[in-house]
């Protein structure tokens, strides 16, 4: 039987989320429980942001997952900037504990394999060189939605335009 909230049903993925919150607050692990509490705080967020809230379904669950995670990543790369050695690799741990809600990432090659096929379709278009940059993204983007970052997914398409 699904749970309810607010006599809705709850997306299977946030209820993963508040479980795992509940089992992380029994352990006592303290980095696992307020890394998901400021998660699904995020969720309510959003839920609540617009004109009448609603239930967030399990892809835009993903979509703040996701934020959050990258969230965490730009944070580490900025104490780890600023000598704050020890912050770093708590942001760190807490974006590769989020990374695990998310589908798994592409590796280097598959999504070197998905942009080029997608050059090779805008060039067959006539979009070529840095200008085919839009053509090419708008082909690649909803493959690798979710599963690749967007900052990279635009690299390696300029490095493939490039090249």
């Amino acid at each position: 039987m699904p749970r309810t909230c607010h006599n809705r049903r709850m997306t299977t993925l946030k209820s993963k989320l508040k479980e795992d919150l509940t089992t992380a607050m029994k352990a006592r692990d303290e980095l696992t429980s307020s890394t998901l509490r400021l998660t699904l705080t995020a969720i309510t967020k959003e839920e609540v942001s617009g004109r009448t809230a609603r239930e967030l379904s399990d892809d835009e669950v993903q979509k703040v997952i996701a934020r959050e995670a990258k969230k965490r990543r730009e944070a580490a790369e900025a104490f780890t900037q600023g000598g704050r050695q020890e912050q770093a690799e708590r942001e760190k741990l807490e974006g590769e504990l989020l990374d695990a809600y998310l589908p798994k990432q592409l590796t280097d090659e598959e999504l070197t394999d998905i942009v080029t096929a997608a050059v090779e379709e805008a060039k067959a278009a006539g979009a070529e060189g840095p200008r085919a940059m839009g053509a090419v993204m708008k082909i690649v983007n909803p493959k690798v939605a979710g599963l690749a970052e967007g900052g990279r997914v635009a690299a390696t398409v300029k490095k493939l335009l490039a090249g």
